[in-house]
């Protein structure tokens, strides 16, 4: 009777009549902070981080670095893999490339746009090929000034549009904010700026798709940013920590949420976000107590770490 059973669900199976429930689908956003290829880009301000730069940036160093940030995504997978990754301040397809190669070999694929930045750091998008098949991908231009004299430029939106499992489609947007440089209010226009775009984007969205999955990642380099038509993962959800924290980034011994995830409706009640606060990836805090992330330099000390950044994790189940 058993073997009998064995048969006719694999039958049903063949047959399409039988629906096998998907996996939960793993999502990762993470601000590697200065990922640069050693070589040398003409049209980049990237000397910093080459071999003639102030901090000897080598090969040897890069490979490191590629690792350390392969670990990192492999501990938050564990034996499956993580699904889905938005990474931001990495310089070219060069490094997306390696660190796919590094994470598991012929895996993964990803979906990379040269911006406009000046220092060459960029976002991307890798994705697990067994999982996801991408249907339609843009870089979405920010403009800061529109003067020709004193243009102002940052980093592209990413966008993607991704089939999960030859089912459900998910409109994925990878952003990295402008920075807090010159003080918070001082810069706020600017990432307000960036956030109009982002929103006009997923409008457009909605427009064509009013019930659309919508994941918005990324450093929005803003605690408490609001997209409109998405929920904040860190308004609704528990912030589960295992540490004596509360944040993705410390500054002068004080954590915030810079890093965020904004989902659709149709994602948020099936959707859990958490910070990946490992122990490993830290480091005593000397000077303010604590821990911070262990970063690749501690000033121009080189320290093989990870990031100035922890990653956040979004795990989706029965999403179809």
């Amino acid at each position: 009777m058993k073997r009998e059973l064995i048969i006719l669900l694999l039958c049903a199976g063949l047959s399409g009549h039988l629906s096998l429930k998907s996996a939960p689908l793993h999502i990762v956003s993470y601000n590697v902070e200065n990922l640069f290829h050693p070589a040398h880009d003409s049209l980049k301000d990237d000397i910093e981080w080459t071999a003639d730069g102030e901090r000897h940036w080598s090969y040897t160093r890069y490979y490191k670095k590629v690792d350390n940030i392969a670990r990192v995504l492999t501990n938050i997978g564990e034996w499956d893999g993580v699904d889905v990754v938005g990474l931001q301040e990495v310089e070219n397809a060069l490094c997306v490339k390696r660190l796919c190669y590094t994470l598991r070999r012929n895996e993964y694929d990803f979906v990379h746009y040269e911006s406009p930045d000046l220092r060459g750091i960029d976002v991307a998008l890798m994705y697990k090929k067994s999982r996801v098949d991408t249907i339609q991908t843009r870089a979405i231009p920010v403009k800061l000034s529109q003067t020709t004299s004193n243009p102002q430029t940052t980093r592209d939106i990413l966008y993607v549009c991704a089939q999960i499992d030859k089912q459900d489609t998910i409109h994925f947007f990878v952003c990295h904010l402008p920075s807090q440089r010159g003080g918070k209010a001082e810069s706020e226009w600017k990432r307000e700026a960036a956030k109009q775009v982002l929103e006009r984007a997923i409008d457009s969205v909605y427009a064509t798709y009013p019930d659309a999955k919508i994941i918005v990642m990324g450093d929005m380099n803003s605690g408490d940013l609001k997209v409109k038509g998405l929920k904040d993962k860190w308004t609704n959800d528990k912030r589960p920590m295992t540490n004596d924290q509360s944040g993705t980034h410390k500054y002068q011994g004080r954590w915030t949420f810079l890093d965020h995830f904004y989902v659709s409706p149709a994602i948020d009640s099936v959707s859990q976000a958490e910070v990946y606060d490992a122990e490993w990836i830290q480091e005593p805090d000397e000077k303010y107590l604590g821990l911070k992330p262990k970063r690749t330099y501690n000033g121009f000390h080189y320290q093989n770490g990870y990031s100035d950044h922890l990653p956040i994790v979004l795990r989706i189940e029965d999403y179809f």
